[in-house]
């Protein structure tokens, strides 16, 4: 027989009961002594109470009354006690038999276990060891199978209250929601005080127009549409600096090309006045006060931006407010994420002045201006161009999708059609010894300013072939772009 382990379970059985048996026999003695001990004492009592019988026979009989009534409990503490010393020996009887019937049991089982590891060691040819580990392997393979159909049932059923649970939390969302909807143009008009106004917009032989369209890159129109005329730029912030600029010269009287170079610049830090404040309103909206200075006005461009359509600061806004109330439903922290939310389409404020998309520029923007490592993670994971790691990320491209998937909200072809108009100038703005490019009169116009010093006559003819080739090449429009290249010399003499 092998070395015997640890002991069995019988074996242990059989020791407590063993134990126990002792105990009973102890506890027996204990009491059969007390009880001997009581006997000798009540025969001590009846000897001194005879003894006193003759000497005092007429007081003796309350006390023998007494001790008769002391043997009685006596007798009867001794019948009891013969009864529970007869119990404990049926008790210890019970026990020895038992004791024996398990040590039989145990030999038998030993004897039957013995001879399973010898069977099945002769069948499969493995030691004791390898059977259990055997044993052990297919076991466990077993509950792996239990616990993985347990695991995928309790998935799908949480996919299935999470379903319901998400749709819930965002059809409330969008209901607590009221946000208008804006939708970009690129038509800006000016109301005249009159017709004979357009006459002074134009200039002598067109002089004023022209140089109102260079300095601010629009394209004006002034006889489509009576009392008023028509700024169109795909650019909505050089749109507004220009109608605010024409607004001033209207009001003024005098236009002449040295007063609309002064008007537009006063006009850009009118627009620049604007900006901020539609970032501090925008800001305040959304509960943000320690956004870094730098990315204020950032912010407040986004109001004269627009993504297919949509009013950018308002979608952020309106980004901004369904990511609160999701993350409230959530457990999340609120604050965080309408902030992540509010600041994920901070690159579209420029994109026209970096290359990439404006998830990457946005991103970078906010990483070099102390956002949190999360919120950034968030801002370059909206479009997946990125993968999102964090609940955070998700719950951004979540809100994302919501506002622009409003009816009414987005419009496709406005915004293929300003990403036309970015590219052709930035084909233009590529090339050495270009100052400015304007994309005007809805793209088919061009206009390249170069400067008078880098670039000859014959090289501005040159100029404007190549890059009429290069759109040619690269990109995709109705019709036919003409590229204008304006080569300007101006001679400037003060007298005193």
């Amino acid at each position: 027989m092998p070395a015997r382990g640890a002991p069995s379970g019988i074996e242990v059985l059989v020791l407590v009961l063993l134990a126990a048996a002792v105990v009973a026999a102890v506890a027996f003695a204990i009491m059969w002594a007390r009880t001997l001990e009581m006997l000798r004492a009540s025969r001590r009592t009846e000897a001194e109470l005879d003894r006193r019988s003759h000497e005092e026979r007429d007081g003796v009989r309350a006390e023998r009354e007494a001790v008769v009534r002391r043997e009685t409990l006596v007798a009867e503490r001794e019948a009891r006690a013969t009864e529970m010393a007869g119990a404990m020996d049926e008790r210890a009887g019970r026990i020895d038999a038992l004791d024996a019937e398990v040590r039989a049991k145990a030999g038998e089982a030993d004897r039957t276990l013995v001879d399973a590891e010898r069977e099945l060691a002769r069948v499969a040819g493995l030691t004791r060891d390898e059977a259990v580990a055997d044993i052990m392997e297919r076991a466990e393979h077993d509950a792996r199978l239990r616990a993985a159909a347990i695991a995928h049932d309790i998935e799908q059923e949480a996919r299935s209250s999470a379903q319901k649970q998400a749709s819930g939390i965002l059809v409330t969302a969008m209901q607590r929601l009221a946000s208008e909807q804006t939708a970009a143009s690129v038509v800006a008009t000016v109301d005249l005080p009159s017709e004979d106004m357009k006459g002074r917009i134009i200039g002598r032989e067109g002089r004023n127009i022209r140089a109102f369209e260079q300095v601010t890159g629009v394209n004006v129109l002034v006889d489509d549409t009576p009392g008023s005329v028509l700024i169109s730029c795909f650019d909505p912030v050089r749109r507004e600096t220009a109608r605010v600029a024409l607004e001033e010269l209207i009001a003024d009287g005098r236009i002449h090309p040295q007063r609309i170079e002064e008007a537009f610049e006063k006009s850009k830090a009118t627009v620049d006045q604007r900006i901020d404040a539609a970032a501090r309103d925008a800001l305040a909206s959304v509960g943000i006060s320690d956004l870094h200075p730098d990315l204020v006005p950032v912010v407040g461009a986004l109001h004269y931006r627009a993504s297919h359509g949509q009013n950018v600061l308002a979608h952020v806004v309106e980004c901004g407010h369904l990511a609160g109330m999701i993350a409230a439903e959530l457990g999340l922290d609120v604050a965080f994420c309408r902030r992540a939310a509010f600041l994920h389409d901070l690159g579209k404020a420029v994109t026209h002045e970096h290359e990439g998309s404006h998830a990457l520029v946005g991103a970078d923007l906010a990483r070099r201006h102390g956002e949190h490592a999360d919120i950034v993670h968030a801002i370059e994971a909206h479009h997946n161009e990125v993968e999102p790691h964090t609940v955070e990320a998700v719950l951004v491209q979540v809100v994302d999708s919501i506002s622009g998937s409003r009816p009414g909200a987005r419009r496709e072809s406005l915004e293929a059609y300003v990403h036309r108009l970015e590219r052709l100038e930035k084909l233009a703005t590529a090339h050495e010894g270009v100052e400015r490019a304007f994309a005007v009169q809805a793209g088919r116009d061009v206009r390249v300013m170069v400067s008078p010093t880098l670039v000859d006559d014959a090289q501005a003819a040159a100029l404007a072939r190549q890059i009429a080739q290069e759109i040619s090449a690269e990109l995709t429009f109705p019709g036919q772009i003409r590229v204008t290249v304006v080569r300007e010399s101006r001679a400037v003499e003060i007298a005193s």
